[in-house]
């Protein structure tokens, strides 16, 4: 039996795989405290002996309650495959249909070591986007996958594989649905009791769909999100000499580098984890790196005077690094930074999305699990700290803006200074990267259209790297308005630029911002290179749900409907709905993203292309459906770019009939109205 055969036959039982426990040289998770009860630590014992026969439980019933009380959650590490856990070419997998094998594919791709933040955790990125709960759900997933037919579908619920259940070849082939839990009871603190009890999960918004492609889908953002940050708030479309200081590097953050390089600009990226910062620097992403602050700054001097190119991963806190850029300012006059922001995963501060200036990390992590509440006022104190320094810098030609991350969320919270006059719920002092940067973009129908080669070979990468920017340049050509164009031209730059930089890690992706019309012709250009065998195998279409119409985040994606409709859910619930009964191969619905638990509903998809004429309408359908969903809303909200798209979309397509809104032509109209 093949170890692909091996791994798709269910739970291995007899005998019990060897019990190795956390393994030494692979970055863990941090501890968990949630603060179970002795009747909900059974509990959680309970739900976890769920999937083993009676006759294993009592051997491992104590090494699960140990795994709760030491790490805070029962992850099975007993049951973490002895297998390289990687994107294996579709054809390998024991499938009855080819969309089961593609599953899989993106499955194992999101547990790749090189690809998860940790893998062991089953998490992907963001220090908590699981792709499942414990490594029992892994082994059944892959074992329904493997006997699935094309009149079965899948459903998971927050990480559990329920079972396949009767359905049609049109339905999708899976179902997911992530942390749906009722919005009374969806606190940080709730989560955390029910993650542990095994009964729910955090897929960010990948994770947990399984449509991860490595840190390359946020580089594409950040080169994009860069660019256009140039242009609006710095007047250039040259960013050579311009430097632009932010943390992290692990998971998504890890592409903060890498983009920096491609717009030609400076990046100085902070990160406290010396594994993450190395990781990066041996992957090529990060170019230099350095743990003194001295080194830093002069390195930066020299960079700028040069106008160099570089990533420079500073091994340390960023606060202290703001902190000394004041200093610099105060001392010297000079202002060594044009753009700021952030890409720690501020949405779960409190266990090691966040680290205090105040300690080093390992002690910062022993504290997180000894003292949780003494660890709490650390890190908002910190966050005052962060916040101080950057509005010191603001008062000069610098400009900073918060990248989705639920920073100025979070640093609110903490009491830092913030605050705008006037502002709404969602407003700070310093703009989301959505309101100012690329909500036009996303109101335009742009975002990040993405796909996978499962044949796992890089040729067929290349070929589709051919068609994209073929499709684009003869949209082009084709004439469009100004501000598509120069989103298309952005984008043929961006899929040259990324052949050269190594951008692949896991499996054979890419990523570009698209709007409807576009990703529908790529679409189609790689089914039809299927049929002809110019691709050798399916490729599977996704999005990040950091989207048009896939997320409803009031603090990041929605964030400039000004309607009144930020905190209502509906877009992304239709999205999910709409995707299944046109099409899509799987879709997922979860609670929580980038800006963390309860602050954000997204609805994501994937789809198989096989060369088929299926597949072709489907494509045709459902992407439709993906963008103009989102397009229309922000219409309705008042937005006059939507409008316009949502116009022409109604123009080109007769079978999309929408009731446009009116203005109110006469303020006074209101004023008379509510003086009354």
């Amino acid at each position: 039996m093949s170890r692909l055969q091996a791994l798709c036959s269910g739970l291995p039982l007899r005998p019990l795989p060897e019990n190795r426990g956390r393994r030494a040289g692979v970055p863990h998770a941090p501890v968990r405290t949630p603060g179970l009860s002795p009747a909900e630590e059974q509990l959680a014992l309970r739900n976890a002996l769920r999937y083993f026969p009676p006759d294993t439980q009592e051997l491992l019933a104590p090494e699960f309650a140990q795994e709760l009380r030491l790490y805070g959650h029962i992850y099975m590490y007993r049951f973490c495959p002895d297998i390289e856990m990687k994107a294996y070419p579709v054809e390998q997998y024991p499938c009855r249909t080819r969309a089961a094998a593609a599953i899989m594919h993106m499955i194992m791709n999101n547990l790749d070591p090189a690809v998860a933040q940790f893998p062991q955790e089953l998490v992907t990125y963001g220090g908590n986007g699981q792709v499942f709960s414990n490594w029992a759900q892994f082994w059944l997933t892959m074992s329904y996958l493997s006997q699935m037919t094309e009149e079965q579908t899948l459903v998971m619920y927050s990480g559990h594989p329920l079972g396949l259940f009767p359905s049609s070849p049109g339905a999708p082939r899976l179902v997911i649905t992530n942390g749906m839990v009722i919005p009374n009871y969806s606190s940080r603190m709730e989560y955390e009791k029910l993650f542990a009890m095994g009964v729910t999960m955090y897929g960010q918004m990948t994770a947990g769909s399984y449509c991860y492609i490595g840190p390359q889908g946020i580089v594409h953002g950040t080169v994009l999100t860069v660019l256009n940050a140039g242009r609006r708030y710095l007047g250039v479309q040259d960013l050579a000499g311009k430097v632009f200081v932010t943390s992290g590097l692990g998971g998504m953050s890890g592409a903060q580098a890498k983009a920096a390089v491609i717009v030609g600009c400076i990046g100085v990226i902070a990160e406290v984890d010396g594994a993450a910062l190395m990781k990066r620097h041996k992957q090529g992403w990060l170019m230099e790196v350095t743990d003194s602050l001295d080194c830093c700054i002069e390195r930066l001097r020299e960079a700028r005077k040069r106008k160099e190119a570089l990533s420079l991963g500073y091994h340390g806190n960023v606060v202290d690094l703001w902190e000394r850029l004041v200093r610099e300012l105060d001392t010297t006059g000079e202002l060594l930074v044009d753009l700021g922001s952030d890409q720690t995963s501020c949405h779960n501060p409190f266990n090691g999305g966040y680290y205090p200036v105040q300690l080093g990390f390992a002690e910062a992590q022993s504290l997180m699990a000894s003292d949780p509440a003494a660890f709490k006022a650390l890190v908002q104190e910190s966050l005052r700290r962060h916040v101080s320094a950057i509005n010191r810098l603001a008062q000069e030609n610098f400009f900073f803006w918060d990248y989705g991350n639920a920073f100025l969320l979070e640093a609110q919270r903490a009491g830092a200074d913030v605050g705008k006059t006037g502002a709404n719920r969602t407003e700070f002092r310093y703009p989301s990267y959505v309101q100012h940067i690329m909500g036009d973009i996303f109101s335009q129908g742009f975002g990040p259209f993405r796909w996978v080669c499962t044949s796992g070979d890089p040729q067929d990468l290349v070929v589709t790297d051919q068609l994209a920017t073929s499709v684009l340049e003869e949209a082009i050509a084709g004439g469009v308005n100004p501000a598509v164009e120069q989103q298309y031209v952005d984008n043929i730059r961006w899929i040259r630029e990324a052949s050269q930089h190594r951008l692949v890690v896991g499996s054979q992706a890419r990523i570009l911002y698209s709007d409807q019309k576009g990703r529908v012709a790529i679409a189609v250009a790689f089914n039809q290179a299927i049929a002809r065998g110019k691709i050798k195998a399916p490729v599977v279409l996704s999005r990040d749900h950091h989207d048009v119409s896939g997320t409803d985040s009031p603090f990041r994606e929605t964030s400039n409907i000004c309607d009144g409709s930020a905190f209502c859910a509906d877009m992304a619930v239709q999205n999910f709905v709409g995707g299944a009964f046109r099409g899509a191969t799987w879709v997922a619905l979860h609670n929580g993203g980038g800006v963390g638990w309860g602050e954000v509903i997204n609805g994501g998809f994937g789809l198989v292309l096989d060369g088929t004429q299926e597949a072709e309408q489907k494509a045709k359908m459902m992407l439709s459906w993906d963008v103009s969903n989102g397009v229309a809303r922000r219409c309705w909200s008042g937005n006059p770019k939507a409008y316009e798209i949502i116009c022409q979309t109604m123009q080109e397509d007769r079978g999309l009939v929408v009731t446009l809104p009116h203005e109110v032509a006469d303020e006074r109209v209101l004023q008379r109205a509510l003086r009354l």
